[in-house]
């Protein structure tokens, strides 16, 4: 937590309300899971919590924190018994609604899924959170070049993924 002054406590839970059901989407983006979901927020949080003297510029948390929860993410994909682990099924969060808007929500987050992570960490920095090339690259501490080509693999592998659910077309003009 940030230091005894009562200012710092209170700005950084006036930040941490607003921010964090976008940083737990963002990270149900990249593992798919909630569960881990939260951990890896919490865990973003945490890193924020202990660091929050050292970061002068406010207008620069939200980078902190995405740069927090990719670095959180990637080293829990490194754990051996993250690798181990599955899930079998997962109920819904909620009822799905008659719409079927759902069912192309579904497929695509399962083909989100299916992508090797740093491929799908690239598609959730650039499209999810729209961030450019730069921003991307700074965030997942790779290069330009690295994030130009993780992007367009891992698009390709999504079309591909969608085209044989037969869903393409559907999602295609999100991203």
């Amino acid at each position: 937590m940030p230091s005894g002054d009562p200012e710092e406590h209170r700005q950084f839970r006036e930040y941490f309300a607003a921010r964090r059901d976008t940083v737990r989407r963002t990270a149900y983006m990249l593992c798919g899971d909630w569960h881990w979901a939260d951990d890896l927020t919490q865990n973003a949080f945490m890193r924020l919590a202990v660091s929050w003297r050292k970061v002068n510029d406010r207008q620069a948390l939200d980078a902190f924190v995405r740069t927090c929860l990719m670095r959180a993410y990637f080293a829990d994909l490194r754990r051996v018994w993250r690798r181990r682990e599955r899930s079998v099924a997962e109920p819904p969060d909620v009822a799905v609604p008659a719409d079927g808007g759902s069912a192309d929500r579904a497929a695509f987050l399962a083909a989100l899924r299916r992508l090797p992570p740093r491929q799908r960490a690239v598609l959730v920095c650039r499209y999810y959170q729209d961030l450019d090339v730069a921003a991307t690259a700074q965030t997942l501490g790779c290069s330009e070049g690295t994030v130009r080509s993780q992007a367009a693999r891992g698009l390709a592998k999504l079309r591909d993924l969608l085209d044989e659910n037969g869903t393409l077309t559907r999602v295609e003009g999100t991203w």
